[in-house]
Order: C-alpha cells, then sequence, then structure tokens
C-alpha cells in the first residue's frame, strides 16, 4: 500500500504521462509540481521505487519515470474512492439531531387538499396530517447549508374561503427506509436548526421516537 505522503508524486507523474509511457522527471521539476524541496522530492521518488509503484532510468541530468502495474492499480483505487464519494449514486447528504415538539401547524397544513394533491405529485405520496420536528446538531449546520443550495421544489399558495396560503418548498429525503421530504414554508416560525419533515406515515409511531430521541434524515 502507497505511504499518503508518496500519493501525490505518483499522480504528478501520471499525469506527466507516466502510465503510457516513461516520462522525463527531474527532482526540481517534481519539486516544483508538489511545492516540495528537491531533496523530498528525492525521497519520494525513491520510495516509490522501492515500493514496486514506478521503475526509473538514471539519466546525468534526470530520470526516465515509468508507473508499473501496481502504481496504476494504487491510482484506480483512489479514483474508484473519489467516485463513490462524489457520484450522483452515492449516498446523500445527512442532517442528524434530536425529535422536538412542533407548534401544532404542520397537522393542519398537511390536511388542505391543494398541499396535499401537489406533495402527492411531487414527491409520491400524500403526506400524513403532521410533521417531524428535528432539531439538527450544531456540527450539521455546513450540511444544512449545502442542502440549501440544492434543487428544491416549489409547492405552491393558493386561496380559499378569504383565506391566503403561501408558497413553500420540499425536497425528497429518507429516514431509514421511509420515504420522507423535508418541508420549508414561506413564512415559517421556526430557527434555522430545525426542520420539518413530512412522510406517508406518522414518523414518531414508525420510527418509535420521542422528544430528544435522535434521528438522522439522508438527503439526495
Amino acid at each position: 500500500m502507497i505511504a499518503a505522503e508518496d500519493l501525490p508524486c505518483l499522480k504528478a507523474i501520471a499525469l506527466r504521462g507516466g502510465c503510457r509511457s516513461p516520462v522525463f522527471v527531474s527532482t526540481q521539476s517534481i519539486g516544483e509540481m508538489l511545492g516540495i524541496s528537491q531533496q523530498t522530492a528525492s525521497r519520494r521518488l525513491k520510495g516509490l521505487e522501492t515500493a514496486g509503484l514506478i521503475t526509473r532510468t538514471m539519466t546525468p541530468d534526470g530520470q526516465h519515470v515509468t508507473l508499473t502495474k501496481t502504481g496504476e492499480e494504487e491510482l484506480r483505487c483512489e479514483y474508484l474512492e473519489y467516485g463513490r464519494i462524489f457520484s450522483d449514486s452515492g449516498r446523500g447528504y445527512i442532517l442528524s439531531g434530536t425529535v422536538v415538539s412542533g407548534i401544532g401547524e404542520g397537522k393542519y397544513y398537511m390536511s388542505l387538499a391543494p398541499y396535499k394533491e401537489q406533495f402527492n405529485t411531487h414527491l409520491r405520496f400524500e403526506p400524513y396530517p403532521g410533521t417531524l420536528n428535528i432539531r439538527l446538531s450544531p456540527s450539521c449546520m455546513p450540511v444544512r447549508k449545502k442542502v440549501e443550495a440544492l434543487n428544491w421544489i416549489r409547492i405552491r399558495g393558493f386561496s380559499t374561503d378569504g383565506r391566503t396560503f403561501g408558497d413553500a418548498r420540499c425536497i425528497p429525503c429518507r429516514i431509514d427506509d421511509v420515504k420522507c421530504g423535508i418541508v420549508v414554508p414561506g413564512r415559517t416560525h421556526y430557527p434555522e436548526d430545525i426542520i420539518e419533515v413530512i412522510a406517508p406515515i406518522a414518523l414518531r409511531r414508525k420510527l418509535g421516537v420521542e422528544d430528544t430521541d435522535s434521528v438522522s434524515v439522508e438527503v439526495g
């Protein structure tokens, strides 16, 4: 297995074409690419050779270096791991926090037909009348900001019986194996660290949670 400090050097050689053919490098050129001294660059190259990740042919003014099959496999493993991190099919953003009681508005709004119809259209389920309110842990607030930058679905407001109900927005999410959605009303009484989650079922009953219990929501 490659030493962590040697990986940037292996990648630098590959970027210069070292997977396809021998490339000419010097300790100075490697040092400039990586922002390290020539002495450190020399140690990195020796370390890669000793580990069987490159082969070297020395010349008076430098060396010709080629990645071995083992060296290529090390980079391929790195590539696959980064692919899993950034792939759209990988795991999404995780918002963790504790269950808190709401102020009772969710049950009323989730029972209004124009809202229910839109949630059914966009989230593919008719919401249970009520929301699960979660107070996010402080460490999840940067993740919350990333979620805010995603493509949210607009839920249009409407008027009925002389009363106007405002827009909202939602985004699909999951809690364990339950398909859910985070809902943010256009006008909310909750602080930024509280999210409201809807689902086709009573989440407290399904998850067996009460106030202060921990819950994690996956978005994306």
